[in-house]
């Protein structure tokens, strides 16, 4: 069952689960079929979240409120923060990571400065623990894999990420430590709304035995 975070007759908010594609593309494996399931009418997509992650995912009900969402999108007029836990300790308490992506193939992405585009994550450590960080990031852009990419890029890999990590070590976790926790945008009546999603019992508890270890 998908929660459903906030729904008028625009849009459907809900907090995607991590191993559920947001990719159409899926068929009834895909968010789409299993948000429409318990609504009425064709969705469509506004942004993605990668497979592996979860949070907090926007769909439109119809072509005006996607076409209004996509262009507060384009104009980087919508807010997102996510919670991402990194190996390594990040010992600046934040900072912007400026690099420019592009995909190199299979899925993967990585810095290119003379071909990638333009690329901006924010971020602010949150917590440190033994051999581990946990940040909100907040990205500016809305390239492909852009806070997995950048973190990796300044030697921080998001823990359980099998793409830009090493996988030996990466397969020790039980999922990709990435969560989208809170979008803010504005309805078409013109009011701003911040919507939130809870952390996943999967995420927390990775979390908690990191800060139980912290202790010992």
């Amino acid at each position: 069952m998908i929660e459903i975070l906030f729904e008028n007759s625009d849009i459907i908010a809900v907090n995607k689960p991590e191993g559920i594609a947001s990719n159409p593309g899926e068929g009834k494996k895909g968010l789409p079929f299993l948000v429409a399931s318990t609504s009425r009418g064709k969705l469509y997509i506004v942004h993605r979240l990668d497979k592996e992650a979860s949070g907090v995912i926007l769909l439109a009900k119809n072509r005006e409120a996607h076409r209004y969402l996509n262009d507060q999108f384009s104009q980087r007029t919508v807010q997102k923060t996510y919670l991402a836990l990194t190996h390594g300790i990040i010992e600046k308490s934040g900072g912007t990571i400026d690099k420019p992506i592009r995909q190199f193939g299979s899925g993967r992405m990585g810095i290119d400065t003379k071909k990638g585009k333009p690329s901006f994550t924010e971020f602010e450590v949150t917590e440190r623990f033994k051999d581990f960080t946990l940040v909100k990031a907040h990205p500016v852009t809305g390239r492909r894999h852009q806070i997995r990419v950048h973190l990796h890029s300044i030697g921080h890999p998001l823990v359980g990420d099998l793409l830009y990590g090493d996988k030996a070590v990466q397969r020790q976790f039980p999922r990709l430590m990435l969560h989208a926790q809170e979008i803010s945008f504005h309805l078409r009546t013109g009011e701003n709304i911040k919507i939130r999603a809870a952390i996943p019992e999967s995420f927390q508890a990775v979390i908690n035995r990191l800060r139980y270890l912290k202790k010992l």
